[in-house]
């Protein structure tokens, strides 16, 4: 029987000692990432690493990223946060510009345009967002795929209506890349954070942008990590910044991106389709489970699986060895490139039927 590269991966890599189904919370790490962190960790103890790490590693963390997102290594910009991307490209927006987001969207994606407060905010249902981008609105800024409760946005009708009006795009991917089709180059900027589907530690996100939109982010973090040439210019004022988006790197979280290279190369090395194919696989089994039972989920063919009500049921399944989460209201489950048929059915199983009178 032939092995796909997906399931060697899942078993030389990961063994999880729960039925874990809660990647949209964070993501488990590989063992090849875990070696990467322990090693450099090690150097620095005993001074062996100088500088502390490698900037090799956040290149090839920065390849790693862009192959999967579709787009050229020099669009992708290295960070430590969703919230710090966001912010930059909030800072970019004249006074009065009109930022429209869906309601319910993650905060990160939408208070650093709300809180600062010469912005005009606009809201609408992620099933209408599309319709809702008009000639004034600036900036249409959303998740590929909510956090909340896994509605995967409809992307081709968001971007197609901002082109139409003159609206420049930001794609917060954080829940969908790793496992979903990312084309980084069809939206003026799109961010990740590195340590949910992207299997990287904490304290790695990456950012893309057009070339054209570069042009229009301020110089916030003119350090001399943006200025593009490691330990050569650390003293006095910069006069120029790295070209591209190298520009608007942030100084890297060593130990976080040792381990990112090799986790973005392991799903390099399995591929988004697989990857797709295989999460949303499993998340259909568990939907239609769900609804056999009695329950009532949200509907879509996203990897991740929400049950609105039902969040109280988390600390059950905590118990049962059973690690998901419980956003908003929802019960949320989310599937990965280590799970499997039989982690679905555990899940069923402490799930059992619905009880008449209890949430749907």
């Amino acid at each position: 029987m032939t092995i796909s590269p997906l399931s060697r991966a899942a078993a030389a890599e990961f063994a999880p000692e729960v039925t874990y189904l809660n990647t949209s919370s964070w993501g488990l790490l590989p063992r090849r990432t875990i070696a990467a962190v322990k090693a450099l960790a090690d150097e620095n103890a005993v001074g062996r690493r100088t500088g502390a790490g490698s900037f090799d590693a956040v290149e090839a963390a920065r390849v790693g990223f862009a192959r999967l997102a579709g787009v050229r290594p020099d669009r992708v910009a290295t960070g430590s946060s969703v919230t710090v991307h966001v912010g930059l490209i909030a800072a970019s927006l004249p006074a009065g510009a009109e930022v429209l987001v869906p309601e319910g969207e993650f905060t990160s994606v939408v208070s650093p345009f709300a809180l600062r407060g010469d912005l005009r905010m606009r809201y609408a249902p992620l099933t209408e967002l599309a319709d809702a981008v008009r000639p004034t609105t600036a900036l249409v800024a959303f998740s590929s795929v909510q956090s909340a409760d896994g509605r995967v946005a409809d992307l081709a009708a968001v971007r197609a209506a901002a082109a139409a009006h003159g609206a420049r795009t930001l794609l917060d991917a954080t829940q969908s890349a790793g496992w979903f089709p990312l084309d980084a180059g069809a939206y003026d900027y799109t961010v990740a954070g590195g340590f949910k589907f992207l299997l990287c530690p904490r304290g790695t996100s990456f950012l893309t942008v057009t070339e054209e939109a570069q042009e229009t982010l301020p110089k916030l973090f003119a350090g001399w990590v943006a200025a593009g040439a490691p330990w050569t210019r650390n003293y006095g004022p910069l006069d120029h910044l790295a070209p591209g988006a190298r520009g608007f790197d942030e100084p890297p979280a060593f130990l976080s991106y040792h381990g990112a290279e090799h986790s973005l190369a392991l799903l390099g090395e399995i591929g988004t389709d697989a990857l797709y194919t295989h999460a949303t696989s499993l998340a259909a089994r568990l939907r239609a489970g769900l609804v056999e039972r009695g329950y009532e989920v949200v509907p879509g063919e996203s990897a991740i699986v929400s049950v609105p009500g039902l969040e109280g049921r988390q600390p059950e399944l905590a118990e049962a060895g059973i690690a998901v989460s419980a956003p908003a209201g929802n019960l949320r489950i989310s599937c990965h490139l280590y799970n499997t048929e039989a982690d679905v059915d555990r899940a069923l199983e402490v799930l059992g039927r619905r009880e008449p009178g209890l949430p749907a």
